[in-house]
């Protein structure tokens, strides 16, 4: 691999030495190269001490592979060792670390299970199924008058639509850090009594008692429990936040309200920390609790320093 040149909007994000930057970049702009180029430059440049990693924190696996590749190319370029001085994670790989470190403050056994989508999916879709059977006057009456008599034909297609508003749910009330219990106390002060936000609270609340019944938790509860975890132990946070005195964020248009506050307490109020992201491209906003607004607030901050990358 040849050595890497940047342009000019790339140089000028590179001249990076400390503090919070947010860099807005379109499609297509190497935002993936100069992220890597520069977790690798942080490295080359002993900023990173001995024990301390530059963390990058990204959306899927598979980014997680390649800004890895990329990084370790860099590294060599640089005569360095690979696999030392940087960590990449996904956000649920970054939880994961962070409680299979202090399992106890997050009210987990030593051996806590994680289930993976497809398990979790299993589960809610048992749920619902008994939920349906059980209530048979709610699909009535959110069903057209002329349909009723195709009631059971309708009834897997209600399936799907219910699973579906149920998992929104649910991961919705765990990025707010609601429970059950508390959204119930909610509608109780406020008077609000709604058939579908029952729905919900009735299936979310099963849903997290068959998690419990099998000592287990699943991706959202990860990113919760992190926080939790972190707001907990101050000692513990301020010995990550020794370990990780970089912070490389990348996606960051699909970041959501727990990634910024977890993100936020490992930075601190003077670490270093850079958000890269496109704010017109949010992919997961429509079915996750993602949203790009974190990341344009985090570009209008006092002590953050902006910079795009605005060619493709």
């Amino acid at each position: 691999m040849s050595e890497f040149v940047p342009r000019t909007a790339q140089a000028e994000i590179l001249r990076y030495t400390h503090g919070k930057m947010g860099i807005a970049a379109v499609p297509g702009s190497g935002k993936t190269h100069t992220l890597s180029y520069l977790a690798a430059t942080l490295i080359a440049s002993d900023r990173v001490q001995e024990g301390q990693e530059v963390l990058v924190v990204t959306l899927v696996n598979s980014a997680v592979q390649n800004f890895s590749k990329r990084i370790s190319s860099f590294i060599r370029q640089f005569h360095l060792l690979e696999n030392i001085g940087y960590r990449v994670r996904t956000l649920h790989g970054l939880a994961h670390d962070i409680v299979r470190e202090r399992p106890d403050l997050a009210g987990l056994e030593n051996n806590f299970q994680i289930l993976d989508e497809r398990a979790s999916n299993d589960i809610l879709e048992q749920i619902v199924t008994t939920w349906q059977r059980n209530h048979p006057d709610f699909l009535e009456k959110y069903t057209h008058p002329d349909s009723v008599e195709k009631l059971s034909y309708l009834g897997s297609k209600w399936k799907l639509v219910l699973q579906s508003m149920a998992s929104s749910f649910i991961q919705q009330a765990k990025d707010m850090e609601l429970t059950p219990a508390r959204i119930d106390d909610a509608m109780a002060q406020n008077q609000c009594e709604h058939d579908l936000l029952r729905f919900g609270v009735e299936v979310y609340r099963d849903y997290q008692n068959a998690l419990s019944y099998q000592a287990a938790i699943d991706f959202q509860d990860l990113i919760r429990l992190a926080y939790h975890v972190l707001k907990l132990d101050n000692d513990y946070l301020q010995r990550l936040q020794q370990r990780w005195p970089y912070i490389l964020e990348d996606e960051a248009q699909d970041s959501s309200a727990l990634q910024e506050k977890i993100l936020r307490l490992l930075c601190g109020k003077d670490g270093n920390w850079v958000r890269v992201g496109d704010p017109n491209q949010a992919i997961y906003e429509t079915f996750t609790t993602a949203n790009p607004r974190y990341l344009l607030d985090f570009l209008k901050e006092k002590d953050v320093l902006p910079h795009d990358l605005p060619e493709s």
